[in-house]
């Protein structure tokens, strides 16, 4: 069980240095990320873009780049997107990083049927939550990238979660599918889902997690709503991954635990050969080192 993001960097240090690939390095934000990742002897950087205006960010934040790779490229954000997914396919480096580069620009080099990273069948961003309010931490999922998943399409999206969990050490985890009530209704097709989803696990088509659902937020996070409402599960009120019904309520269930509910999150793309890092214009400092630090830890 990992209760701490701090924990996730004790885990990281304990393997070697791992190379990250940075698509459009010439980003104050991101140049500040990685420099903190360096300074804890976690990753080691190719920066991907125009140099001399990455060199000139850098010596605005103090980030000496004596001992970084700098790939130049200054035909644009999109090529050095494609440079960056070039670095991963030579096994140059193991982690890419999103920079000065739109979130669709970067995919499209991610997903090329030739030349990029995809794995799986669905991409899928994992964001791993610090709550002053929770004994661990837990995962939600799918925050940012599939608008409106259909059954198929969440069943990626859980083996996704599941496989980041497994990379960090949590054998099990345990999963609640999110929805407003815990009963399955026809008309809330989240329910359905939900129903589908904890059937699919108890037949083994859905393996290495145990499924329970659904459960509105209460139930996945506290054990004493749950035995209020009469409901016995392993899974309540200790949630590893909890499975938002859309991006909608994905989004706003992320940022209000981010802005109102004091929570440090981290959060990577899943479904890739390697873990992306793709980051939020919104997202602190901290939490966007910390996605580095998940992605390092990363078996």
């Amino acid at each position: 069980m990992i209760h701490r993001l701090a924990e996730l960097t004790e885990k990281a240090k304990q393997k070697p240095i791992r190379k990250i690939a940075v698509a459009a390095a010439e980003d104050g934000s991101v140049l500040k990320s990685i420099k903190a990742a360096m300074q804890q002897g976690l990753v080691s950087p190719v920066l991907v873009g125009n140099k001399s205006e990455i060199e000139r960010i850098a010596q605005l934040i103090d980030f000496d780049l004596s001992q970084v790779e700098i790939i130049h490229n200054d035909n644009g954000a999109n090529e050095s997107a494609k440079i960056a997914v070039s670095e991963i396919k030579k096994g140059n480096a193991g982690i890419l990083m999103k920079g000065l580069v739109s979130t669709g620009d970067l995919l499209k080099a991610v997903l090329d049927k030739e030349n990029g990273l995809r794995k799986a069948a669905v991409l899928s961003h994992v964001a791993f939550f610090e709550s002053p309010y929770y004994h661990k931490l837990f995962c939600v999922t799918d925050a940012a990238m599939n608008i409106a998943p259909d059954l198929d399409t969440k069943v990626h999206i859980l083996n996704n979660a599941v496989e980041a969990c497994h990379k960090l050490g949590i054998t099990v985890p345990k999963v609640t599918v999110a929805a407003a009530v815990e009963t399955v209704n026809p008309k809330m097709e989240a329910t359905v889902h939900a129903a589908q989803l904890k059937e699919m696990n108890i037949n083994k088509q859905l393996q290495g997690c145990l499924v329970d659902g659904p459960f509105a937020v209460d139930i996945a996070v506290d054990k004493e709503a749950a035995t209020h409402k009469g409901i016995f599960s392993e899974v309540a009120g200790d949630s590893d991954i909890i499975l938002v019904p859309d991006i909608e309520a994905g989004n706003i269930f992320y940022k209000a635990l981010n802005f109102l509910g004091g929570a440090v999150c981290a959060a990577v793309i899943m479904g890739a050969a390697v873990p992306i890092v793709l980051t939020s214009r919104s997202d602190s400092e901290i939490s966007k080192m910390l996605s580095i630090v998940l992605a390092a830890a990363m078996d």
